[in-house]
């Protein structure tokens, strides 16, 4: 949903209360993600918590959900980021910071009823000319992912294919018919 205040500038925008859904910030525009539903909301818990067994201890990355990263103009809540070790917004004694005005390493959108799916990919688009090494579209319902990486096409990748994550989390991988799996009770996060 458009809210129409299309003076406001970013610092402005930031000054506004959260809301949930939250809203995000576009070229002046100032949109109201779609609220989630289950399938939405398991895969991104699912996600982060895959994210945070194998990268955590290793001290690799660390896993988000809903977090709101402004960067390059824009100030977006993807569904999941990942930021390497290294790059995880924190204070000089390690504490977690409030923002982040960098972008992650791994941005991740969920397609949910609702949303559409063109504009989901421009974002991913966006992410990866603005600095997110990985931006994942994942499609709950057609059972696909699409897998945007910079200076190279995006790939749709299907059940039988695998998510490579190495250049970030070295030895991970993901196999999508895993990812799907977990909308299925009982099944659990590599």
């Amino acid at each position: 949903m458009a809210i129409a205040w299309q003076s406001l500038t970013l610092k402005q925008f930031l000054e506004l209360p959260e809301t949930k859904p939250a809203l995000e910030y576009v070229d002046g525009m100032v949109r109201q993600k779609v609220a989630p539903k289950l399938p939405h909301s398991r895969l991104q818990s699912k996600l982060a918590e895959g994210f945070n067994r194998f990268a955590e201890p290793r001290k690799l990355a660390v896993a988000f959900t809903e977090l709101r990263t402004s960067y390059s103009g824009r100030s977006y809540v993807p569904d999941a980021t990942v930021y390497a070790w290294a790059r995880v917004p924190v204070d000089a004694s390690g504490i977690l910071l409030e923002d982040c005005f960098e972008p992650p390493d791994i941005a991740i959108e969920i397609l949910s009823p609702g949303q559409n799916a063109t504009e989901l990919a421009r974002r991913c688009g966006w992410y990866v000319e603005h600095g997110v090494r990985i931006a994942l579209l994942i499609e709950p319902r057609r059972q696909r992912v699409r897998d945007f990486r910079p200076g190279r096409p995006a790939r749709t990748l299907g059940v039988t294919d695998s998510i490579d994550f190495t250049e970030i989390l070295p030895g991970f991988h993901w196999p999508v018919g895993d990812l799907f799996a977990l909308l299925r009770l009982g099944s659990t996060a590599p």
